[in-house]
C-alpha cells in the first residue's frame, strides 16, 4: 500500500490520469462516508459501504456491519455525505473567460489544446466527474477525451460535440474576422442537405452529440440572441441525421421563434432558453419525446462584474445585461410548468472551477435542493442517454462520486466546495 500511493502521489504529480496507474490499482475499492444521499429516492442512507470492481459500483451496505478482505482498498470519507458524481451539460473546455473579444487572437490553435486540459482538471476537482462539452475547435474536445482515457491526462467524463453547426454568418460562425481572411467555421452549413453532411462529418472525427445554433448569441458579433438563424427544415434534418447515427442534438437558442423551432423540429436540450415565451414553454412540457432546457443562469454575474477588464467588448456585455434577468425569470417559469432541466453552467463563459455556484441560483429561482441536484444527476444522465451509467450511486453505474461536509439538501451551497472526488472507485488527489 506504501508503495501504491508513492507511485500514486509521483503519477498525479506528473499529470497523469487514475488510468495510468490502473496497473498498479486495487481493482476492488469500499468507499464509506457518514451519509448518502440516494438522488432517486430523495432520502438520506446514514453509514453507506459502497463496493465497486473495475471501476463500477457492485453493492452498497451498512458500513456498520459489513465487513471486507485486505485486498480491498478502502476509501475513508468519515463525516462526509456522499452524492454522485456531477454532470455539466453545457460546457466549453477550451475557452477562458481571462480572453474575452480578441485578445484569443494572440495565441496560436494549439495553445486551446492545453487550456482545455487544465480546465478539465479543474472540473473535476470542482464535483463534475462527466461534463457536455456543446462545441470546440479544432477537435480539441475530441483528442481531450482521448488522453483522459490513455491516462495522458486528468479530467471527467466527456461527451464531445466537436465544431457547432451553424448558418454562415451566424453565432457558430467565425463572426470576428474581416472578409480577408476568409474565415468560416468548419461546420457552417446552408440548407438541410448541406448541414446533413456536417452531422455525418463531426460525427467520423469522434462527435457523440451535435451541437447546432439555431439563433444569435450574446458572445458572437453581428449577431443577436432572439434571432432565428436557421430554419425548422434546416434543424429538422439535423436532428433526423444525428438521430439515425444515434446521436443527440443541443440546441443553442436564445430566442423565443428559434426555441419553438429546435423543440418541434425534435432537438433533444435547448441550451440557454433565455427569452422563451409561454407557448414555447407548453411546447416543452408537453413533446412526447423528451426535450430538456439547459439554462445557464449563473455566469453572468462574472461576465458583468470582470468581462470588461478581460476584453469582452461592450456590445457584447450589453447583449449579456439585456437578457440575463428575463433568462432567470424564464427558469422559473419554465420549472413551474414542468419543463424538464438540466444543469448547465457554460464553464468557459465564467472560470470552470466556479461551475457550481449555479446550483444556489437554480434555488433562487424555484427549484428545491434536491430538484437542482437532479439537474445535474439523474436528469442530466437521462438526457445524456447514460442513465444506466452515471447520475445516481446505484449498482451498475461508475463508481463517480463526491463527497461534502454537511448536508446539500439544507444548503445547496456545499456543492460549491466539494471536499472529495472519487472517479470510477479512484479518489482523485
Amino acid at each position: 500500500m506504501k508503495t501504491l500511493a508513492l507511485v500514486s502521489v509521483i503519477a498525479l504529480a506528473l499529470g497523469m490520469a487514475p488510468a495510468a496507474i490502473a496497473q498498479d490499482a486495487p481493482q476492488r475499492t469500499v468507499i464509506t462516508a457518514a451519509k448518502m444521499v440516494d438522488v432517486v429516492t430523495g432520502k438520506v442512507t446514514e453509514y453507506p459501504a459502497i463496493f465497486t470492481e473495475n471501476g463500477r459500483i457492485t453493492s452498497i451496505a451498512d458500513a456498520r456491519t459489513v465487513r471486507w478482505g485486505a485486498d480491498v482498498q478502502h476509501i475513508d470519507l468519515s463525516g462526509k455525505t456522499l452524492l454522485p458524481g456531477l454532470i455539466d451539460m453545457h460546457v466549453h473546455l477550451d475557452s477562458s473567460p481571462t480572453y474575452g473579444g480578441y485578445n484569443n487572437l494572440q495565441f496560436t490553435d494549439r495553445f486551446w489544446s492545453f487550456v482545455a486540459a487544465s480546465n478539465a482538471r479543474a472540473m473535476l476537482e470542482a464535483g463534475f466527474t462527466t461534463v457536455r462539452n456543446v462545441g470546440s475547435e479544432g477537435y480539441n474536445d475530441v483528442a481531450l477525451k482521448q488522453a483522459i482515457g490513455e491516462g495522458w491526462a486528468v479530467g471527467p467524463r466527456i461527451v464531445p460535440a466537436a465544431h457547432a453547426l451553424g448558418a454562415t454568418g451566424g453565432h457558430c460562425d467565425q463572426t470576428y474576422l474581416p472578409p480577408s481572411f476568409a474565415a468560416k467555421s468548419p461546420a457552417v452549413g446552408d440548407g438541410p442537405t448541406e448541414l446533413r453532411q456536417k452531422v455525418r462529418e463531426q460525427r467520423k472525427y469522434g462527435a457523440e452529440v451535435i451541437k447546432v445554433c439555431a439563433t444569435g448569441g450574446v458572445f458572437s458579433r453581428n449577431t443577436e440572441p432572439g434571432q432565428q438563424q436557421l430554419s425548422e427544415e434546416e434543424l429538422r434534418a439535423i436532428a433526423d441525421e444525428a438521430h439515425q447515427w444515434g446521436l443527440r442534438v443541443a440546441a443553442h437558442a436564445h430566442g423565443a421563434a428559434g426555441i419553438k423551432a429546435a423543440i418541434r423540429a425534435g432537438i433533444d436540450t435547448i441550451e440557454h432558453a433565455s427569452l422563451v415565451d409561454d407557448e414555447g414553454i407548453r411546447l416543452a412540457a408537453e413533446r412526447k419525446q423528451p426535450v430538456w432546457f439547459s439554462m445557464d443562469i449563473f455566469n453572468t454575474d462574472y461576465t458583468q462584474a470582470e468581462g470588461a477588464k478581460n476584453g469582452v467588448m461592450e456590445d457584447n456585455l450589453r447583449k449579456d445585461r439585456e437578457v440575463a434577468q428575463i433568462q432567470r425569470d424564464n427558469f422559473r417559469k419554465a420549472h413551474r410548468a414542468g419543463v424538464k432541466m438540466v444543469f448547465g453552467s457554460d464553464a468557459g463563459v465564467m472560470p470552470h472551477a466556479t461551475a457550481g455556484g449555479q446550483f444556489k441560483v437554480m434555488v433562487d429561482y424555484g427549484m428545491t435542493p434536491l430538484e437542482a441536484i437532479r439537474a445535474a444527476t439523474l436528469n442530466a444522465a437521462e438526457a445524456l442517454g447514460k442513465a444506466q451509467e452515471v447520475g445516481a450511486i446505484a449498482p451498475g453505474r461508475y463508481a463517480d462520486i463526491i463527497a461534502v461536509d454537511g448536508d446539500p439538501l439544507a444548503d445547496v451551497r456545499e456543492l460549491e466546495n466539494v471536499d472529495a472526488v472519487v472517479q470510477g472507485g479512484v479518489r482523485i488527489r
